[in-house]
């Protein structure tokens, strides 16, 4: 791999996105983090650049990418860590929740992967992985409109795999469970956090997708579930 090819990850304002931006600057990548939260972003190591975004708007996503191109050069890889949580049910969801959700669930996705496609059509080559969840592959009561969105970004995935692996580009996701992050131990009972995976064991699992290594996995949602 070129020590100079550019990695942007998405979310990394986070412990995940953070984690997962760690792991490939480790690997060599020339590593772009992207938050819509610049707070978040100061955590971020020394080494990493940062640009601020939010990326539920397509123009944002759109304008981000093009920045990132100019600075650093064409993206050949892509980690899309962003995510919305919420609890509600049948009685319970609402408009707005439902448009929340699929916003930052799907909608992000779906304009970030549009925005990096060209420039690794162009390269020949490509890595896109998102993060899905348990929920978006089983069925769970108390999360409909979270659930549906996790849903249609499994099938996302893979839809763009199809559209996308002949231009030499692979999609692929992973499904977590249960993150072990300061929001879940807050937001989750504690019998619960046994199924917590740390975000550094599933960054090792997206890194490792986008490495070449792993170049015939695509169109793959990968359970890192926990025990």
């Amino acid at each position: 791999m070129d020590e100079a090819e550019v990695a942007i990850v998405v979310g990394a304002g986070g412990a995940l996105g953070r984690a997962v931006a760690v792991g490939l600057a480790g690997k060599g990548f020339s590593v772009v983090a992207v938050d819509r939260n610049k707070s978040g972003l100061e955590q971020v190591p020394t080494g990493i650049h940062r640009e601020v975004a939010d990326p539920t708007d397509p123009d944002a996503a759109a304008a981000v990418v093009e920045r990132i191109v100019a600075q650093y050069g064409p993206p050949g890889v892509l980690v899309n860590t962003i995510g919305a949580f919420g609890l509600d049910d049948l009685s319970g969801a609402t408009p707005d929740s439902l448009t929340r959700m699929m916003a930052v669930n799907v909608g992000a996705a779906l304009w970030l992967s549009q925005a990096v496609v060209p420039h690794m059509r162009e390269r020949g080559s490509g890595s896109i992985v998102h993060v899905a969840a348990r929920n978006g592959l089983d069925a769970s009561p108390g999360t409909l409109t979270y659930s549906l969105s996790k849903a249609a970004l499994v099938h996302l995935v893979r839809i763009l795999d199809n559209e996308l692996r002949s231009s030499g580009i692979r999609v692929n996701a992973v499904a977590p469970q249960l993150i072990d992050s300061p929001f879940a131990r807050a937001s989750f009972p504690p019998e619960v956090w046994h199924h917590a995976v740390a975000p550094e064991a599933i960054a090792d699992v997206i890194v490792a997708l986008a490495l070449d290594d792993t170049a015939p996995v695509s169109g793959a949602i990968l359970p890192t579930y926990g025990n």
